[in-house]
């Protein structure tokens, strides 16, 4: 398994992979994500992928891929009641679902937290939804531990 940054080639497996997200997503909140749709288009990801700021990884088998890491570098100057900092934020993490359970999460998130201490940053961030279970296990099992929660009440 190769793992590097996603070049305007790997636009079609990774829409591949965005459906698969997709439909985690909407199985858990359909009241929040509509079935069937893409995070990001064929623009946005080729434009995404231009970006310095916001390194895409892929897990390559041959030349198919795998999985993703979506990251995106954030920089805080301590202005305000923020100290000043450099976190990853992992936007998003998918292994195509007939890979999954072979090491490619694990693979991709290491890459990603390597990434971010070669650039000096202080944390990896992301977020989970709830009722994502087989995430949340992954991210503890990787050492995450949960930095603030988000509520909700329906209205």
């Amino acid at each position: 398994m190769d793992i590097r940054i996603a070049v305007e080639g790997d636009i079609p497996g990774i829409e591949a992979l965005l459906l698969q997200v997709g439909e985690v997503h909407h199985q858990i909140r359909p009241d929040i994500f509509r079935d069937g749709c893409l995070k990001y288009d064929e623009n946005a990801l080729a434009e995404l992928l231009r970006d310095g700021k916001r390194p895409v990884f892929v897990a390559m088998d041959g030349d198919f891929v795998a999985g993703y890491c979506f990251c995106v570098l954030r920089e805080y100057d301590g202005t305000g009641v923020s100290t000043c900092r450099k976190e990853i934020y992992i936007d998003d993490l998918c292994v195509d679902e007939n890979r999954r359970g072979q090491g490619i999460a694990t693979s991709l998130y290491r890459h990603a937290l390597d990434y971010a201490k070669g650039l000096g940053c202080q944390f990896v961030t992301l977020n989970v939804w709830c009722g994502n279970d087989n995430a949340m296990a992954f991210y503890e099992k990787m050492g995450l531990r949960p930095r603030n929660v988000m509520m909700e009440v329906l209205c």
